[in-house]
């Protein structure tokens, strides 16, 4: 199981870099290993028995790392291919329900979209495809390699068929976009439509074994439900999630650098900050810039550290000691908006940017809490 993932902190165990893509394991891929360890031991001694209990477990643990280096590979097709058409691609993180690759961009048509998604299902149907072939014609032993290739290339195409089904966050879900996107011309379109299909899908996961519980007479097995709900919540969570994202870029387009800038006074600075919050009320402005005597910007007066600072404790502080230096990434121009704007206050986290003109002239102060305030209720 694969998706899309947008960029999240991570503590794992760093197991390479194929391709010049970090690859991670979760802690929780430990868990399931030993689950699939345990599920899958009685039925290999079932399978071939000859195996020694020993033996049994040995094979299912051989099973569960090989069904993760298959998820693997599935994920390095979606990345390489990224990273083929020029998508950064921060990682790939193995853990409790597969895989998932951190790639930091979105594709910039619905055409490359659908095919990094199509990578990884059709990754493992070929994986899939090649384990039948080779269960039929060059494995014959009986033993362990024989049991081990065709749980394999079984595993694998479930993989594979699974995560064509058309909902976010599967990788179905990310062609059922694509083609969205492509027909009504707008990806928030998309979206909205494959998440809305993932949080049917995880309806029906839960749903459909229940009817066919019913339908047939039998009682219900909550053990038997245990994985559906799992996974059923998992793509749950993911579509919700989609579409969280959906409304959030929706509003990109709103942000616009001049018409969220608050005006700026420029202050020298041995100015106090009394005589500087008094200028500034006085031209109705919402930020102070701390300038040298030739007027050129140095730094930008925290509003945190106005706030902090106590009435009677202003008129003997000045603004250089509440200042944060100008960094040039934290210089931006006066006309960014939408996209490039977000990307740019991305590229350099802060709290506060100076907005100039195409000629170096001071335009104004952005606050990143102002630019906060669109995205307010998403």
């Amino acid at each position: 199981m694969s998706e899309q993932s947008p960029r999240q902190e991570f503590s794992g165990i760093r197991m390479g870099k194929p391709f010049g893509i970090p690859v991670y394991v979760s802690w929780t891929w430990f868990v399931v290993a030993g689950f699939i360890t345990v599920m899958f031991a009685p039925q290999f001694r079932q399978m071939l028995p000859e195996l020694g209990n020993t033996a049994s477990y040995v094979a299912a643990f051989a099973f569960a790392v090989l069904l993760y280096v298959s998820v693997l590979l599935h994920e390095l097709a979606h990345s390489i291919l990224a990273k083929w058409y020029g998508l950064p691609v921060r990682r790939i993180t193995l853990y409790l329900l597969g895989g998932v690759s951190e790639i930091e961009k979105e594709p910039p048509t619905p055409g490359k979209e659908f095919m990094v998604a199509a990578a990884g299902p059709v990754l493992s149907l070929g994986l899939g495809g090649l384990g039948v072939l080779a269960d039929v014609y060059l494995i014959d032993s009986g033993g362990i390699p024989e049991l081990l290739v065709r749980q394999l290339w079984w595993a694998n195409l479930i993989v594979g068929v699974f995560n064509l089904l058309p909902g976010l966050p599967l990788d179905g879900g990310r062609m059922l976009r694509a083609g969205v996107w492509k027909l009504a011309g707008n990806p928030g379109t998309g979206t909205v439509i494959a998440a809305w299909g993932g949080r049917v899908l995880a309806v029906l996961l839960v749903a459909g074994p229940i009817a066919m519980a019913l339908s047939s007479g039998e009682e219900i097995d909550l053990a038997q439900l245990a994985w559906p709900l799992v996974l059923a919540s998992f793509i749950w969570m993911g579509a919700s999630q989609s579409l969280r994202v959906a409304k959030i870029r929706a509003r990109i387009p709103q942000v616009n650098a001049r018409a969220l800038a608050r005006r700026a006074i420029p202050v020298t600075g041995e100015t106090p900050l009394s005589e500087a919050l008094r200028q500034a009320a006085e031209r109705h402005a919402g930020a102070m810039v701390v300038v040298d005597h030739d007027g050129k910007p140095l730094a930008i007066v925290s509003e945190t550290a106005v706030q902090a600072t106590p009435e009677h404790r202003r008129p003997w502080v000045t603004v250089a000691s509440l200042a944060k230096s100008l960094e040039p990434t934290m210089v931006l121009a006066a006309d960014l908006a939408g996209e490039p704007l977000i990307e740019a206050m991305r590229e350099a986290p802060g709290s506060e940017y100076l907005l100039v003109e195409g000629g170096g002239e001071i335009y104004g102060v952005l606050a990143t809490a102002d630019v906060n305030r669109v995205f307010t209720g998403v």
